[in-house]
């Protein structure tokens, strides 16, 4: 079976990772490095994260909910502080592969996102939004667990998505920088590329689908 479409997270992939700016926010407190990640670790299916991220609670919930789970972690952190940090800058290249492949794939997003900030991409600048919202514009489906009321790495999320864009999950090509979701994207079939970086996962889409983005 060949390929018929291309699957993309967003965060990480589409745009630059919120885990860099988890990074730069630790650095500048003196938390240790990937402190903000492991806590999102632990408990991952249920904790403020979790629920912040399928609707199951509020922002207000999820300031407290946050705090609670940092602090017990020995370093408490308020949710709100978080929410600031997710919103990443539309990276150009990968804008310009994604318009390529919808020339021959359909090309779906699909989100691990949350009811904060400015829009799909939890933008925390105005022109972050703008540039966020002209790329939506080119996804054939967006799904977002904000919305759903259900999250990646739930695989009822991955089977939602095949349905909607109309494929077999074994059609599919699928990106995502979290090795946690691309699991069970795998499991039903689907090829996987584990987002690194921008170039790696332009060189890897490039192979796989047999496409000179020239980028």
């Amino acid at each position: 079976m060949g390929f018929k479409a291309v699957l993309w997270d967003f965060g990480g992939v589409i745009t630059t990772s919120p885990f860099d700016n988890f990074n730069r926010y630790e650095a500048a407190r003196g938390l240790p490095l990937t402190f903000i990640r492991g806590v999102n670790a632990i408990n991952p299916h249920d904790n403020a994260w979790a629920k912040f991220e399928s609707s199951r609670c509020t922002v207000e919930e999820f300031d407290h909910l946050f705090a609670a789970e940092t602090a017990a972690a020995g370093h408490e952190i308020r949710g709100n502080e978080v929410i600031g940090l997710l919103g990443g800058d539309v990276r150009p290249r990968m804008v310009k592969v994604l318009t390529r492949c919808k020339q021959d794939y359909r090309v779906a997003c699909l989100t691990n996102n949350a009811n904060a900030g400015q829009g799909t991409g939890m933008s925390s600048t105005d022109q972050q939004a703008e540039d966020v919202k002209a790329v939506m514009k080119l996804f054939d489906i967006v799904i977002e667990s904000s919305k759903e009321g259900i999250r990646k790495p739930d695989p009822r999320i991955y089977r939602m998505a095949c349905e909607r864009i109309g494929v077999a999950p074994e059609a599919v090509v699928y990106l995502d920088d979290l090795g946690i979701n691309l699991k069970p994207a795998r499991d039903m079939g689907m090829t996987t590329i584990k987002v690194t970086s921008e170039q790696q996962a332009i060189d890897d889409l490039s192979r796989i689908l047999g496409i000179d983005f020239g980028v």
